[in-house]
């Protein structure tokens, strides 16, 4: 086939992904099909734009022009800004959840709002049951992308089933592979002293779902048949694993070799390789075999590479091997099976007819997918792309600075979070901004502090893991493990004021605990959090305060986004949001849509319990329940003039009595601002986005005596509104609170999908 090699429509293209020499196979996907186009297509620019995971970033070459930090959401806007000005005609996309910040790599979509040039996103990963942020995610990737890319046909039809992609949209294009010539595995042994040996290879970023012990496992039989063999581990740890676990699971396969008496015939090269040695090592092994744990994996670039090299391959059944090894490119066997795996090796080493018939049928399918040709596939979909544009930059376009976008949520500022917490946990109260030591602590307020430390962590925030383990040590400390209940206060000396805290303050730190389970990537917080949840949770049933059931609810909800499993959490959740639904109906009129006989404290929770339950159980009623409340309380606290007014807390506000004006606390306006972001999440009602940024507005003086609560010099928030004055003084509670609203709104405003504008 000949290519026009100058003749592109597309003068400059930029590249957005992970980018070598960060190690990593996205990195070097990006890499590569970057490298093919700029040599195929001379005239044609080809820059770089990276996602850095680490704070130095990498020793990247000339090509990258700008990088992006990957938990800033700034970094992305701004990335957006010099993509818009710099004549980039096009942008390739590579699309992974994991490499981008945010709650389930969400920030990208921020970038991709603010592009005014075509956009092909590759989608290296698709999920066929994604959780309900993961389907949302890839639906607004797949909306703002001109073209999708995809690399199997099982992945054309997951995007036209389960995320409603039409299929005129999606591009088939094979992964990439480097062209090498077919040559005979003994060519290259001698370079790594295996000579005269049968060579098993695996080779990738290890970690524990790659299934490499069940390779391990099976040798003792192959090796019976076949003494000569040995098994090459090629590869290093991957980084994060690294990062996070050290290099536990490579020791566990060594003990494992030793314990199977095959420590000789195992070996492990620790180390990330170059194209040029990772293409020798290949070229040197007889069989290779990818032993992973998961059918769950629509691509591999390591499958694709030793395919085009024209390898015998034994594979475990996900989705991607079964299309690439079909018609007899490959064996396939069941998933954690070492009996069958050895039984097939040996089925291949006896049988060399067969294998070298597989070899050259894996080959003559890989010559489609060299660098040239997918280079080739990937301009053509590029120039349809830009063929089909529908929406160019209005006349006018000019980019905004980062302090002039409208939207734009006000800077975090953590000093007087920073000034509350001590060595044991956060306190209390202040006197003005001075921390009040004879209030002491409470649990309430560290269970709070611990929701805003994993939302930070989320946000990337680089104190956000050390405050976590300080208020989560608080909790844990505070648990009475004879009673399964809280204890609440503990004085300034560490004295605990009583054995069990209120029904409430259990509640919520069950709240606390789910959102660490459900969110926090730290091992170390969540391995504790997990043991204290499970422990405390059963006591929660033995609660009264409706309250208390909501803020369990939503942590049972946070908690089961992780692990959908434990039958025992979802029971519980069940019972109280029954208790919940039953108490609305037996109280509801068509005056009065509420739970109680008078409206009090942190309000908001209640629907917001109830509209979580109705969408994981799931239950029609409870959606309705929820969303009709929760529009007859926004209705209730919205003023003549349009903003927030909140029930007072001196007299809150009985069926049939009058309301309390006052005194108004951040409490209340947190908490509409949650249950409105999930209304909107539910709905994508834009009511819901406009209640919770009106709720927000109240701490920047939107409110009756027009005077801001929050303290942007500070950090702190003023403690509420009295009918004619501010509570100056700034505790942990209502400083809590602010902080909570601002970084859910940031959270959310990164995962949902924008709809005005």
């Amino acid at each position: 086939m000949e290519h026009n090699l100058t003749n592109s429509i597309l003068n400059r293209i930029a590249f957005i992904g992970n980018f070598s020499p960060r190690l990593c196979g996205i990195a070097t996907f990006t890499t590569d099909l970057c490298e093919a186009i700029a040599a195929q297509y001379r005239q044609t620019t080809c820059i770089a734009v990276p996602v850095n995971d680490i704070e130095a970033g990498y020793a990247y070459p000339p090509r990258v022009r700008f990088e992006i930090t990957e938990k800033d959401i700034d970094s992305y806007r701004r990335a957006a800004d010099f993509l818009n000005i710099n004549n980039v005609d096009l942008v390739s996309l590579q699309h992974e959840y994991g490499i981008f910040g945010g709650r389930v790599g969400s920030h990208i979509l921020e970038l991709m709002r603010e592009l005014r040039m075509p956009i092909v996103t590759t989608l290296h990963t698709i999920l066929r049951d994604p959780n309900p942020d993961q389907k949302r995610v890839l639906k607004e990737v797949a909306a703002r992308s001109d073209r999708l890319v995809v690399m199997s046909k099982r992945g054309v039809e997951f995007l036209q089933e389960i995320y409603g992609v039409r299929p005129e949209k999606i591009d088939l294009i094979q992964h990439g592979i480097p062209d090498v010539p077919f040559v005979d595995p003994s060519f290259h042994k001698d370079l790594f002293g295996v000579e005269g040996k049968t060579v098993l290879l695996s080779f990738g970023l290890l970690s524990a779902s790659k299934g490499i012990e069940n390779v391990i496992a099976a040798l003792p039989a192959i090796l019976a048949r076949h003494p000569n063999v040995v098994y090459i581990i090629l590869g290093a740890t991957h980084p994060h694993v690294v990062r996070n676990e050290g290099e536990t699971y490579r020791r566990s396969l060594q003990w494992l070799a030793q314990e199977k008496g095959v420590e000789g015939q195992v070996i492990f090269y620790n180390r990330f390789v170059s194209l040029e040695e990772l293409v020798q090592f290949i070229s040197a092994a007889d069989i290779y075999i990818t032993p992973y744990l998961n059918e769950a994996q629509i691509t591999s670039g390591t499958l694709a590479y030793t395919l085009g090299a024209g390898k015998a391959m034994i594979s475990t059944p996900y989705w991607y091997a079964e299309e690439m090894l079909a018609d007899e490119r490959g064996i396939l066997v069941p998933f954690r099976d070492p009996a069958a795996l050895a039984e097939q090796v040996i089925n291949l080493l006896d049988n060399e007819s067969q294998r070298h018939a597989m070899r050259k049928r894996a080959y003559m399918f890989g010559r489609q997918m060299i660098w040239p040709e997918v280079a080739h596939q990937y301009i053509a979909s590029f120039e349809r792309a830009r063929a089909e544009r529908r929406h160019f930059i209005p006349a006018g376009f000019a980019v905004k600075p980062l302090d002039k976008r409208s939207a734009e949520l006000p800077p975090l500022k953590l000093d007087h979070l920073h000034h509350m917490t001590d060595k044991t946990g956060i306190l209390q109260h202040a006197t003005f901004v001075v921390p009040n030591y004879h209030e002491g602590y409470s649990i309430d307020d560290n269970a709070r502090a611990l929701i805003v430390s994993t939302h930070l962590e989320a946000l990337g925030n680089e104190t956000a893991i050390k405050l976590g383990i300080r208020y989560l040590a608080f909790i844990w400390y505070g648990f009475n493990t004879a009673s399964g209940r809280f204890r609440n206060f503990m004085d300034y000396q560490r004295h605990w004021l009583e054995e069990g805290g209120s029904d409430d303050s259990h509640g919520r730190t069950l709240w606390a605990l789910g959102t660490v389970l459900g969110r926090s990537h730290t091992p170390a917080l969540y391995s504790m959090a997990g043991w204290v949840f499970e422990q405390a949770l059963p006591a929660i049933l033995n609660t009264t305060s409706p309250r208390a059931w909501a803020f369990a609810i939503i942590g049972i909800y946070e908690y089961l986004q992780r692990f959908a499993g434990d039958s025992r959490a979802g029971q519980v959740r069940d019972e109280l949001a029954e208790r919940l639904l039953r108490l609305y109906e037996n109280n509801r009129s068509d005056e009065w849509r509420w739970y109680e006989n008078r409206v009090t404290y942190c309000n908001a929770a209640l629907p917001h319990a109830l509209l979580l339950c109705g969408q994981a159980i799931p239950n029609v009623a409870m959606t309705e329940a929820g969303l009709e409340s929760l529009g007859w309380l926004a209705d209730l606290q919205c003023a003549d003039a349009g903003y927030f007014v909140p029930i007072g807390s001196n007299g809150f506000y009985p069926q049939g009595g009058d309301r309390a004006r006052f005194d108004q606390q951040p409490v209340e306006a947190q908490a509409m601002v949650s249950a409105c972001l999930e209304a909107y999440r539910i709905t994508v009602d834009n009511r819901w986005r406009k209640e919770a940024h009106r709720a927000f507005d109240w701490f920047f003086g939107r409110n009756d005596l027009n005077l801001p609560v929050y303290d942007p010099t500070t950090g702190g928030c003023r403690d509420g509104l009295h009918p004619d004055r501010i509570n100056e003084n700034q505790g942990a509670e209502s400083t809590l609170a602010f902080l909570q609203a601002l970084l859910e709104l940031r959270l959310s405003e990164n995962i949902l999908t924008t709809t005005e504008g």
